[in-house]
């Protein structure tokens, strides 16, 4: 059904929101730790900072954790990251491989024919655990064969993590589609070693119109859960939904929130540490080179454009051509024993 093995990162080769300003023992946030993928390797990077604002790679824009060595696929694509209530650290990505052809690694443009089950299909996710952020169980979980009735899957995208208060349990969620059918948000309960769905996917979020919708970020703000999403609706942007529970009854708003001109997917949201402000990330996919784009708001009503990587305040020291990221708050400690595993110089500045 899965397969799980254990991961310590030296060996390969050498990618949420957690709104509160502690951890569980009481330890004080004090930086940021961004996972995001590049489209020449399909492999899981990861980026430090400790202002929010600039990011600097920690293996100098290698990746950290080969595609090749935990996919199916022989690659991943959309890594998301989220710390539990635990602490500890979960990433999830879609298991995917869309330039496997080129690369030799398949003899077929898709894993399965295209006309039948469209592009880039796939079967499932991997999914990781770790309380160190250096060593890392991994599994694979492949939803036709978790579930009866879902042979016919045509894709499994962008899975991202939450907590559920009321279940106790960890809740992914993420972009599914039966064949070459229109893409949709779903939603699974895991269970504690985050190797195993509990729940059949289950319908998350409705779009108003019979047109794809995928990458939704789920993120619990002066309790209520907003949503941010991107709908193939014209050019696909950034719109959200906002709930009082984590899994239904979202209120549709039809604005767009973000300000491209160009097509833009897989927002995520992340707070300023000790300030009521947060940033909206997203991945501005139809420019080259790839880039980011990023909004800041204190209200989540009005947004504020503070522009893309190297091109305004926010900054990515030692990377380029990033995708579908994702940022969550360290410890002080978490932040200097990552960079000091990864022998990277950490520069905090003086208080």
């Amino acid at each position: 059904m899965y397969r799980k093995i254990l991961i310590v990162v030296f060996c390969l080769f050498t990618a949420g929101v957690y709104a509160q300003s502690v951890n569980g023992s009481g330890n004080k946030m004090s930086a940021y730790l961004m996972t995001y993928f590049k489209d020449s390797d399909h492999s899981l990077h990861m980026a430090l900072s400790t202002d929010g604002l600039t990011f600097t790679d920690i293996n100098q824009g290698k990746a950290i954790i080969a595609g090749d060595s935990i996919a199916i696929q022989q690659g991943i694509r959309d890594p998301h990251i989220y710390r539990g209530p635990d602490d500890n650290f979960y990433v999830a990505m879609t298991d995917l491989h869309i330039f496997a052809q080129r690369e030799g690694l398949r003899e077929t443009e898709w894993q399965r024919q295209g006309d039948k089950y469209g592009w880039g299909n796939n079967k499932g996710f991997v999914l990781m655990k770790s309380s160190d952020l250096i060593n890392w169980s991994i599994a694979n979980v492949n939803i036709a064969e978790e579930f009866d009735g879902y042979d016919e899957v045509g894709a499994a995208w962008a899975p991202q993590t939450i907590y559920d208060e009321a279940e106790e349990k960890l809740m992914l969620y993420y972009t599914m589609r039966n064949k070459n059918d229109l893409n949709k948000l779903y939603y699974s309960y895991v269970n504690e070693d985050f190797d195993q769905l509990l729940t059949e996917p289950k319908l998350l979020f409705s779009y108003p119109k019979n047109i794809s919708y995928i990458d939704a970020d789920i993120s619990m703000i002066d309790d209520q859960y907003h949503m941010f999403y991107t709908p193939h609706d014209g050019t696909p942007g950034i719109k959200q939904a906002t709930s009082a529970k984590i899994n239904t009854d979202w209120e549709y708003d039809e604005k767009w929130y973000d300000t491209e001109k160009e097509a833009s997917e897989a927002p995520n949201v992340w707070k300023i540490i000790g300030e009521d402000r947060w940033i909206l990330m997203y991945d501005i996919y139809g420019i080259q080179p790839h880039d980011f784009g990023f909004l800041e708001t204190t209200d989540f009503k009005n947004f504020k454009d503070i522009g893309h990587f190297n091109g305004g305040v926010m900054k990515a020291t030692n990377f380029s051509s990033p995708k579908h990221g994702a940022v969550i708050h360290l410890t002080k400690n978490e932040a200097d024993r990552l960079a000091k595993y990864w022998d990277f110089q950490l520069k905090w500045k003086e208080k």
